[in-house]
């Protein structure tokens, strides 16, 4: 990829920065707190699958376990809360070093295996976890954490009376978690994830140490899982195994992203505008059939794009962009695209 074209997808992540930015400006959206609360969430998801994308998209290693670490990161914010009495921030910083921590004890053994053999322990990492957890009378066991009513603003990061502070957290772990990618995409690092991605013996060849290449990626990944972990707490103001160290929740790093597009930066924001609305509004119309009418629906979406377009939507965008290109191009030349 060649200069402008790097400069011109980053303006293109600028100007849509900016928007986003604005949007509470509107004030149609501000009282609406389900559009602020759908927004929120396609920020916090769209976060949360572009921290998986590191291992899973760029590196390759399909890892069904990233609830665990967004999970720890949940009860980092919610202890220092609710058992300790302290604002979130010093839980916010323990959870992700732990999660890292966790996530380069677990994958070090894990790595040893590969393909659908690696995803089968991710799987059952998660299990152990939600097990351990619910039995686990330090962090609450079963009943899990219930924050306390304090002052709010962004020491506490709680507000009662609007969304709009939620709002600009999402929006901002969004712009952190999207930086931290972008960075690593364009540098060495990236290209070294990407070489292991293709080929682990190829890479090695060529004196790539593909064990800390991801090792290293797991633990950005999990850190960062972790922070949306605790941004899910704060919003939520509850923390139990059940809500953020499920197969459930772990499946929804995975799907997003891959129903964007894996290995793309804008992969997880497309997956995350699609996903989110569906999962809230079919919640919201059809939630009387019972639970999980969201997933039904966000399965079949799947397996139709999937078929259609292995790439995702980004895939999507791509070979509608270059269709556009042909066309404009065979204008020019006077002549069809069919004939070109």
């Amino acid at each position: 990829m060649n200069q402008h074209a790097l400069q011109r997808k980053d303006f293109f992540w600028l100007a849509l920065l900016v928007v986003l930015a604005l949007v509470p400006a509107v004030s149609a959206i501000t009282t609406n707190t389900f559009l602020m609360h759908v927004l929120i969430l396609i920020l916090l998801f769209a976060a949360m699958a572009q921290a998986w994308n590191i291992i899973g998209g760029y590196g390759g290693q399909t890892s069904f376990g990233h609830s665990v670490f967004f999970g720890i990161g949940a009860y980092g914010a919610g202890m220092a809360v609710v058992t300790y009495g302290l604002s979130p921030w010093p839980g916010i910083v323990i959870g992700m070093i732990a999660a890292a921590a966790v996530a380069v004890l677990i994958s070090y053994p894990c790595f040893k295996l590969s393909g659908h053999y690696f995803a089968i322990a991710t799987f059952a990492i998660v299990e152990i976890f939600h097990r351990m957890f619910l039995v686990w009378y330090w962090v609450g066991g079963a009943l899990g954490l219930d924050y306390p009513v304090v002052e709010q603003g962004l020491k506490n990061f709680m507000w009662y009376d609007t969304k709009t502070g939620y709002y600009y957290g999402a929006l901002a772990l969004f712009v952190l978690v999207f930086g931290i990618v972008r960075f690593l995409e364009a540098h060495r690092f990236g290209y070294y994830l990407r070489a292991v991605r293709e080929g682990q013996e190829t890479a090695e060849s060529l004196g790539v140490n593909s064990q800390a290449v991801k090792l290293t990626a797991m633990a950005i990944s999990a850190a960062l899982a972790a922070l949306c972990g605790a941004f899910f707490g704060q919003y939520n103001l509850r923390v139990d195994p059940s809500m953020v160290m499920s197969l459930d929740m772990s499946m929804k790093f995975v799907l997003v992203t891959i129903l964007g597009g894996a290995g793309t930066l804008a992969g997880p924001l497309l997956g995350a505008a699609v996903l989110i609305p569906l999962q809230e509004y079919t919640r919201a119309l059809w939630g009387g059939l019972g639970g999980g009418v969201d997933l039904i629906v966000f399965g079949v979406l799947i397996i139709i794009i999937v078929i259609k377009q292995p790439a995702g939507i980004s895939g999507i965008v791509r070979d509608v962009a270059k269709r556009i290109d042909r066309r404009r191009a065979a204008a020019k030349r006077g002549t069809s695209v069919d004939a070109a």
